[in-house]
């Protein structure tokens, strides 16, 4: 793991008057040193033509509550605002999510399907969060064998299996606390969020503007607690709600089945495309007898945690239904598992470095649950289906880990400004109720609704023009409607 934590005794005189409580008329001095921008990493894209991509990077106090510590660098991106001096509107941060989400070239490829105004009036700024990407990236090594392949069965079923099932997670804590040593308690939210007033002040800007998409929605929250009056226009897609992380991961789970339930019934309709069966029932029955075989004959690597992180990913967006079903089909044809195989490498080191940062700031961020709750959970959901999905389980590693957070991460606050908050009727990932409880926290907020959708990532990702005009008008022109905002969505995805 790379983990630059050099004392600088000028940059950590610098940073030492830094913001340690929320943004306001007695608000503390933050950093001002400007941020020096110069070339990319190579695995940047570069954005249309006229356009260009800058990085820099930003030190930053490993943890904020003890400014004179060790130190890390924040690697950040800029795309500037394409309109005249009079269009623009600040800073435009932008997160895509996990967490573990790399945020350096989100400034890029999310920029690209921005509106035009938007792209116009904002310097769209990535950035990769502290433990993720090029900036101090976490790698816990083997995760409790979490990497192995195949991966042993990720739902246990008896007392041996679940016994094993805890030993996997004691192991996965074991091995981050071992790799992350002294950075294991401050790969949080909260700290994350001042690391963002940090860039805000080092490109001299008054405020952030933030667009938060799934985890990013959280991030953004946090700032908005730590730092209301630091806030600009902030739109929060696919929105996590203010729970306990463990507790997100179980009403995720449960949205899980219904979205599978709805696949089912979408590939039954289409029998003469896919061939997996005329009614829900059958093509239950073709995914359960998929997924069994591979139980308990894997393929080349091959098998039911595998194949359930397939699943995962495919339910949480209608265009990748259709693969889905043709790798089922494929496979039960001809027993072939390679449909149903993900473009990149589940051990490849992106993955690795996400895996690592996702479970580090979920378990830094809030209370961890008991390891029999987690067992009584399992238990709950295999009630409501004898096979469930898992895989979006991480937060069940925080009951083994090696640094207890002692409060929830502050979400939301009364003070900032109206905050866009943008949401998927039935999207399984981070399921709508989320966003109704969040704007509970953000007083005078508005809800944007795609109905009937089912997928994840919502503005500037599913096309739909009242989502998007909605969004750039409050973006570009502070216009924030005047009540909740429904859009028609597309339904169920057509059969290519």
């Amino acid at each position: 793991m790379t983990r630059p934590l050099r004392r600088t005794a000028a940059l950590c005189a610098l940073l030492t008057a830094a913001t340690l409580t929320p943004a306001g008329p007695t608000q503390a001095a933050t950093p001002t040193l400007p941020l020096r921008f110069g070339a990319c990493p190579g695995s940047l894209p570069n954005p249309p033509a006229p356009e260009h991509v800058e990085c820099g990077r930003l030190r930053v106090p490993l943890d904020w509550d003890h400014p004179r510590g060790p130190h890390i660098d924040v690697t950040v991106s800029r795309v500037r605002a394409s309109g005249t001096p009079a269009e623009r509107r600040g800073i435009l941060l932008v997160n895509p999510g996990g967490p573990g989400g790399s945020g350096l070239s989100y400034a890029v490829t999310k920029r690209a399907k921005l509106p035009e105004s938007v792209r116009r009036a904002y310097d769209v700024i990535g950035f990769d969060p502290r433990g993720v990407g090029q900036s101090a990236p976490v790698n816990c090594g083997p995760m409790g064998g979490l990497f192995t392949s195949p991966g042993a069965n990720p739902v246990p079923k008896g007392a041996p299996a679940e016994k094993n099932y805890l030993t996997s997670l004691r192991s996965l804590a074991d091995d981050c606390a071992t790799a992350a040593g002294e950075t294991l308690p401050h790969l949080s939210t909260e700290q994350t969020a001042r690391d963002m007033d940090a860039l805000r002040a080092a490109l001299g800007e008054r405020r952030t503007s933030f667009l938060g998409v799934s985890y990013g929605s959280y991030l953004g929250a946090a700032y908005a607690a730590r730092f209301p009056h630091r806030v600009g226009r902030m739109v929060l897609d696919s929105v996590v709600g203010p729970w306990d992380w463990y507790d997100f991961d179980v009403i995720q789970s449960h949205a899980l089945l219904r979205q599978r339930d709805t696949f089912f019934t979408w590939t039954a309709a289409h029998a003469e495309r896919f061939g997996l069966g005329g009614s829900t029932n059958a093509v239950r029955r073709a995914y359960l007898r998929a997924r069994h075989h591979l139980t308990a004959h894997p393929v080349d690597g091959f098998g039911p945690a595998e194949f359930d992180r397939t699943v995962y990913r495919a339910l949480g967006r209608t265009e990748r239904w259709a693969g889905l079903a043709e790798g089922l089909r494929d496979y039960l044809h001809d027993g072939r598992p390679d449909g149903l195989r993900p473009a990149t490498a589940f051990d490849s080191p992106d993955s690795r470095n996400y895996e690592a940062a996702n479970r580090l700031v979920k378990c830094a961020d809030s209370p961890t649950p008991a390891p029999h709750r987690i067992l009584a959970d399992i238990r709950r959901t295999r009630r409501l289906d004898p096979q469930p999905i898992l895989t979006g389980m991480e937060a069940s590693t925080c009951a083994y880990w090696h640094h207890k957070p002692t409060h929830r991460t502050p979400l939301g606050s009364p003070d900032a400004p109206p905050v866009l908050l943008v949401a998927s009727a039935h999207d399984p990932v981070t399921p709508i109720e989320g966003a109704h409880r969040l704007r509970r926290l953000l007083p005078g907020s508005r809800l944007v609704t795609l109905d009937n959708d089912y997928s994840h990532g919502v503005f500037a990702s599913r096309g739909n023009a009242c989502v998007d005009d909605t969004a750039a008008a409050y973006l570009v022109n502070g216009t924030t409607p005047k009540a909740d905002v429904n859009c028609t969505g597309p339904g169920l995805p057509e059969v290519p």
